[in-house]
């Protein structure tokens, strides 16, 4: 059986310099040396004794990956990402539980990673509070959080990775006044984490900007039930139901995310409403599922696959300036992909067509 001396001895280095290859402590290791373990690691298919690393380090080779819920396939889409980039790069797994971003089952999932030996964290929550965070890093982990931004003028160990939400509403916001809308509206659920509130701000900024901001409205769903984000598309769905009845609905909607738009398409296609023709829908997120609805959903992609490895090579190196690492961690939109859930407003269609039809009649 081959053991990490055959490794060393191959590769001409100590055993010590193999094992900081092993447990991701090759930051510092000069590139011709770490390309020379790796080589003879491939090369004599050496598997390092996990549970003799786990009794020497204290540590599993695991990242613990916390998520508000595991029904919201963005969630997945995400997951699949992070654990792409900690196996190949890293040679990590990840343990994965759903928070319902509830800070006391955050907290008691802490608890559980420390006992089981994972010391490296990643946490989807956008929480305004994220102290539990900070008291996680205090007693040995690394923790980094997605969706949120540090707390401003607060110096935080806690790394942060987010999209730029604010861009990404402003750009759907502004695909539909391009397209001729003038009654806006941005649905979303009772609660404002910091990603929705960023969100609403890029609405309202595309809005004022066209001076349409009297005609901008926020429609509220009302609170998410115990199972969090696993509802939001039948919360959507149940929207779709008040819109169809209000006497001057909005044209043009931005929904809080993909989930929430393919429920409001639903629920505006059970209300006798037809997209894009009555109301046009973009989302936010880019999932696959936007392009399997019916209508297609015009969406903004975020760029998922950057993050999620900005997110392992932050909770696998954590950054000692923290300041430095907050100013690298939002990530623009990759861009607003057109599909068919979005068209010019009713009253501007029926204009069009008119004058297409007298064009096609006049001598």
């Amino acid at each position: 059986m081959t053991t990490i001396q055959d490794v060393a001895k191959q590769a001409a280095v100590s055993v010590s310099t193999v094992s900081n290859v092993l447990n991701g402590r090759a930051d510092r290791m000069r590139p011709e040396t770490l390309a020379r373990v790796e080589a003879a690691i491939q090369s004599l298919q050496f598997r390092p004794n996990k549970l003799a690393q786990q009794l020497k380090t204290g540590q599993t080779p695991l990242i613990g990956l916390l998520v508000p819920s595991m029904t919201n396939p963005m969630y997945g889409y995400i997951a699949r990402e992070i654990e792409t980039v900690a196996q190949e790069q890293f040679g990590y797994r990840l343990l994965i539980g759903s928070t319902y971003r509830d800070p006391q089952k955050e907290s008691a999932f802490f608890e559980d990673l420390l006992s089981h030996g994972v010391r490296r964290v990643i946490v989807i929550s956008s929480l305004a509070d994220e102290r539990h965070f900070e008291s996680a890093v205090e007693r040995g982990m690394v923790v980094v959080s997605y969706d949120r931004g540090a707390t401003p003028g607060r110096r935080s160990q806690v790394a942060h990775v987010m999209p730029d939400n604010f861009e990404a509403a402003r750009l759907a916001t502004q695909h539909l006044i391009d397209k001729g809308h003038r009654r806006l509206a941005f649905a979303t659920v009772a609660g404002m984490t910091m990603s929705r509130s960023a969100k609403i701000d890029g609405f309202h900024a595309a809005a004022d900007a066209a001076g349409l901001r009297a005609h901008a409205k926020l429609i509220d769903g009302g609170p998410l039930n115990e199972y969090g984000d696993s509802v939001i598309a039948e919360v959507g769905r149940a929207m779709a139901w008040q819109i169809a009845r209000a006497a001057r609905r909005p044209t043009g909607i931005v929904a809080l995310n993909d989930l929430m738009a393919l429920g409001l398409m639903a629920g505006l296609r059970e209300s006798g409403l037809v997209v894009p023709r009555d109301v046009s829908i973009v989302g936010v997120d880019g999932h696959f599922l936007s392009a399997l609805s019916n209508p297609t959903l015009t969406t903004v992609q975020l760029p998922v696959p950057e993050m999620a490895r900005a997110m392992v090579e932050r909770v696998m190196h954590p950054q000692p300036d923290a300041d430095a690492d907050e100013r690298g961690g939002v990530f623009a939109p990759t861009q607003l992909v057109e599909r068919e859930s979005v068209a010019p407003p009713p009253l501007a269609a029926k204009v069009r067509a008119a004058k297409a039809s007298s064009e096609r009649i006049a001598p």
